[in-house]
């Protein structure tokens, strides 16, 4: 009987890490890689990196993706702290395991078994504490609101709060690539720490004299602006992982493809925007030139 592809994958990877080839705390592939590598599913990747993590040998790293461990690890169960309700704990454990395996490898990688895996548990014992995906990805979006506490009384006029808010939330979708996709505004997320970052955001300019209707739209706006510039996080580190070259690196690589585009002269004001060394963009500077234009806009209502 021929051995299952992620059992040759896992066998392939596992080679490559005890001759040295690679490291500790090397990045291994990512499963899209993988996946175009040997012509498998997505999911016979994970599988094949599943047993590895299991195994001890590969560890999720928030920001980089799966690397090589330091030392093998020893799955544990999932723990029960003093102090707190058996359930809680249990559920606040899968929670930040999910966070985790979403901030390396992102959201479509952290599946039920994938978390169960790194629990070393039975896939159906998680059932116990969260309904599924969907509920699982609403308690993990609630907890990292709940990590980005907005101060009691900050200091400062209503645009000094709104920049405050905007600065914390970019912060937050930069640690969380993924969260920006599992945050919706036609249909908002409707758990305390989310609704507690809305009345903050509303209770900044509550004194400006807004009616209700402009008021939670200000509010609205305001989050939606920096959701909608971070929702492009999640594919750039997926770029990155994927490539190994980050955004400079691979514009560096495409130099001669755009400058054989300009040298037609069909984009004369590309061209000379392109030619300049002083004139930078990526996800940073769109974010801070938007949050100046944002709050410019939002000024004649909070003058009036």
């Amino acid at each position: 009987m021929a051995e299952p592809a992620s059992a040759r994958i896992a066998a392939d990877l596992r080679t490559r890490i005890s001759t040295g080839e690679l490291a500790p705390g090397d990045r291994l592939p990512s499963t899209r890689q993988l996946v175009r590598e040997w012509g498998v599913a997505m999911a016979t990747a994970s599988k094949a990196l599943a047993a590895l993590r299991q195994e001890g040998l590969i560890e999720p790293v928030p920001g980089v993706g799966t690397v090589v461990a330091a030392r093998r690890t020893r799955r544990g169960r999932i723990p029960r702290p003093a102090g707190r309700h058996g359930g809680d704990a249990v559920r606040d454990q899968i929670v930040r395991t999910a966070i985790t395996i979403a901030d390396a490898e992102g959201l479509s990688a952290t599946t039920m078994r994938r978390i169960a895996t790194d629990l070393d548990v039975a896939t159906m014992a998680l059932y116990r504490h969260v309904r599924g995906k969907d509920h699982l990805v609403t308690l993990m979006a609630d907890a990292i609101f709940a990590d980005y506490v907005l101060p009691d009384r900050p200091s400062g006029d209503w645009r000094a709060k709104l920049e405050l808010l905007c600065r914390t939330h970019w912060a937050m979708y930069q640690r969380h690539p993924w969260l920006a996709h599992a945050v919706s505004f036609t249909r908002p997320l409707l758990t305390p720490a989310a609704i507690a970052h809305t009345e903050w955001t509303m209770r900044a300019v509550a004194d400006q004299d807004l009616d209700p209707s402009t008021l939670i739209h200000v509010a609205a706006t305001v989050a939606n602006f920096v959701r909608g510039t971070a929702v492009s996080l999640e594919r750039e580190a997926e770029a990155e992982q994927d490539t190994g070259l980050t955004d400079d690196e691979w514009l560096h690589a495409q130099h001669e493809t755009l400058a054989a585009a300009l040298r037609a002269g069909s984009f004369p004001i590309l061209a000379g925007v392109s030619a300049r060394d002083d004139v930078e963009l990526n996800l940073d500077t769109l974010f801070e030139f938007g949050l100046r234009r944002l709050l410019d806009g939002l000024a004649p209502l909070c003058a009036r």
